[in-house]
């Protein structure tokens, strides 16, 4: 963690995946986790998945797709405010339906064109991205991954319903939050913009059109899961088989498939990696477990504040992973997994490391020259993130 904070030793900047892999690599040289256990411990279904995306996204960005679209979504805007506005509602609706990590793939590159044609920094347009990804995935029970995992293993009757009835109006207000706190940031905000950005032209006609194919494949096996899980059918298919299902166009019918697959940003994937690895062995310590009184664990007040902390030590996902059996146990009904799920995606606002998504924004951002160092964020990061815990704190006390 103070490695990921200083990113840097003498005059040598240290990227993130090379630390976390360091981190798992002590961990298994000095037993704290075995090689089986490790092994057991990667979450094979997140990293597939992931790879699938990334295909999609390197070949939107390829083709000129991705730039083509930006700008018939953000080329009306003629001010700086309207633009930022516009930004964070899109990508955090759409975050809602594709989940977070997809769109900070996809995202990245589209912030950094806008931050340079409203000649506004980068990192004020990155942090946008992260902090709607994150706010936008609330709402919705496959808008990232622990949201998810609470959807399957809570037992909720019909979470495409639940989470949006009772998460949409302080999901709503947090974005509102968001946009304030952004504006804020920025000390000299452009009078006006004209245009926001120039016209980008596809010059792959034929990768642009198996992206399409690609996006509407990712879309339709989405609302699939969604229809049979409503239906209370198994969900089909699995996180992993949807984003592969979608790259196969891509990769049988592309003529570029193998710069495609040069392209794929492999070191993200080796940080996910030896993230579970990493966080296993610190559950197999038990210093996590031991954190949570079972006798506090339904106190809704708890749950979002030891999300928000919890989360900043272990990442979400193996939070979320770690206290689910334990709420199970302690008879929980919906409305502790719902804080449960919105105070562990909340936490994502705090720092780079609430957040698997803001690590995939830094490390595209990162390879395009941009970046944002561990306190930038922080200071986005603590007004971001106490106000929409005390919106949610609030609402949830209205609600019960």
């Amino acid at each position: 963690m103070v490695a990921i904070a200083c990113r840097q030793i003498g005059r040598v900047r240290l990227p993130i995946w090379s630390i976390m892999l360091g981190g798992a690599t002590a961990a298994l040289l000095t037993g704290a986790i075995g090689p089986v256990a490790a092994l057991h411990a990667i979450n094979f279904d997140i990293i597939l998945f992931l790879f699938g995306v990334f295909l999609i996204g390197v070949a939107m960005e390829e083709s000129g797709y991705l730039a083509h679209t930006a700008t018939r979504i953000f080329s009306s805007q003629r001010t700086a405010q309207g633009c930022i506005f516009l930004f964070i509602f899109v990508m955090g609706a759409f975050s809602a339906l594709l989940m977070n990590d997809t769109l900070a793939i996809i995202g990245t590159p589209i912030a950094l064109i806008l931050a340079r044609t409203c000649n506004i920094p980068d990192r004020i347009f990155l942090l946008a991205l992260a902090g709607a990804i994150t706010t936008g995935s609330i709402v919705s029970p496959i808008g990232n991954p622990q949201n998810l995992l609470i959807a399957i293993s809570s037992g909720m009757a019909n979470p495409f319903l639940t989470f949006p009835l009772y998460l949409a109006v302080p999901t709503l207000i947090s974005g509102l939050i968001l946009y304030a706190v952004i504006l804020r940031m920025i000390p000299n905000i452009p009078e006006t913009l004209s245009p926001v950005m120039p016209e980008a032209g596809i010059h792959d006609p034929q990768m642009a059109a198996l992206c399409r194919l690609s996006l509407a494949l990712l879309i339709l096996l989405i609302l699939l899961r969604v229809m049979l899980v409503s239906l209370g059918y198994d969900p089909w298919p699995g996180l992993a088989g949807i984003a592969l299902i979608a790259s196969i166009p891509l990769l049988i019918l592309s003529r570029q498939r193998l710069l495609i697959l040069r392209k794929v940003d492999y070191s993200t994937l080796i940080f996910f990696i030896a993230l579970f690895i990493l966080m296993a062995a610190v559950f197999a310590g038990g210093a996590i477990q031991s954190a949570v009184h079972p006798d506090q664990i339904l106190s809704i007040p708890l749950l979002i504040s030891g999300s928000l902390v919890m989360s900043q030590i272990v990442s979400n996902v193996p939070f979320v992973a770690l206290l689910i059996p334990m709420l199970l146990e302690a008879g929980a009904g919906d409305t502790a997994f719902l804080a449960l799920a919105a105070g562990s995606t909340i936490a994502g606002n705090l720092t780079i490391l609430g957040a698997a998504s803001n690590i995939i924004i830094i490390q595209n951002a990162e390879k395009r020259g941009a970046t944002i160092t561990f306190m930038e964020f922080l200071r986005f990061g603590i007004p971001v993130t106490i106000l929409q815990s005390l919106v949610f704190l609030a609402w949830f006390l209205i609600i019960t």
